[in-house]
């Protein structure tokens, strides 16, 4: 049992109060500013994991663009083979309905 004599003893076992309370708020303060820095941490490891997934598709798309250009003159001979073919076509079937 609290024993008050005078106001002297009331004001500090008020400041003992006052000291509980500024102790466990600073605590819970602690707990949750602890707690948003974890989050904030997987946030920004997530957004790195993310960041190299990103670059390792430009990578690998640099580097298909770059094997696909090697083949593009070999693909432009083919459609200019295919474009002349398919004009002697069409002269040897003009010339067939001429002949008719």
């Amino acid at each position: 049992m609290i024993l008050i004599n005078d106001g002297k003893d009331l004001l500090y076992v008020i400041i003992s109060l006052c000291v509980l309370l500024f102790t466990i708020f600073s605590c819970w303060a602690i707990y949750y500013l602890a707690k948003i820095l974890q989050q904030m941490f997987k946030v920004i490891k997530e957004a790195s994991n993310l960041l190299n997934k990103f670059e390792e598709l430009m990578k690998s798309l640099k580097e298909k663009i770059e094997h696909g250009a090697s083949y593009l003159p070999l693909i432009m001979e083919g459609v200019k083979k295919l474009v002349e073919l398919m004009k002697k076509r069409a002269e040897k079937k003009k010339r067939n309905k001429k002949s008719e």
